[in-house]
């Protein structure tokens, strides 16, 4: 319990490692994996470069001039963020089950965004991204959507506990 006091007491900090960590896992299966993002992958993106720069700053405000409020505040933040983030997984993942439809802008049955696509882009010719409504890797019967879902649940329900005041220990 001691373990998990001291890490909620340093909620920003450990926020902006574990973005930074879901950026490089996303970009690693971009890259290594060579399945390239669709439209709302790359807004589910999006929510953790927020979460990148709300815990920089609140790590920051703490060198520069330390309150108690700050990580509070901050965690409250992270919570909307990651929230969104939820949110946006979430919609992606119905999505991908056929639960409601998927937006315009993600209606496209192209092979992907590659290098190969993007010089055929700068020389004038069309290129389409990937579908949003079909899952291009799934692991125990999740695609990467449903785990980022989790994994933004889980982050939400931290950084409220995080935001949440704590007895003063002796």
């Amino acid at each position: 319990m001691a373990g998990a006091r001291w890490i909620l007491k340093r909620w920003p900090l450990f926020a902006l490692g574990i973005a930074a960590a879901m950026l490089a896992i996303a970009h690693a299966f971009e890259t290594f994996g060579h399945l390239p993002p669709c439209h709302l992958c790359l807004q589910q993106r999006q929510a953790y470069w927020d979460a990148l720069f709300v815990s920089a700053i609140a790590v920051i405000m703490q060198i520069v001039r330390p309150t108690a409020l700050t990580p509070r505040i901050a965690s409250l933040a992270l919570a909307a963020v990651f929230g969104y983030g939820a949110y946006l997984a979430g919609f992606h993942a119905g999505a991908e089950w056929k639960w409601w439809p998927a937006p315009a802008s993600c209606a496209s049955g192209g092979p992907g965004v590659s290098t190969a696509a993007i010089k055929a882009l700068l020389s004038g010719h069309a290129v389409a991204l990937p579908p949003c409504d079909r899952p291009a890797w799934i692991f125990v019967g999740l695609s990467m959507a449903g785990w980022n879902f989790l994994v933004s649940v889980l982050l939400v329900l931290v950084s409220l506990a995080a935001a949440l005041p704590r007895e003063k220990t002796r």
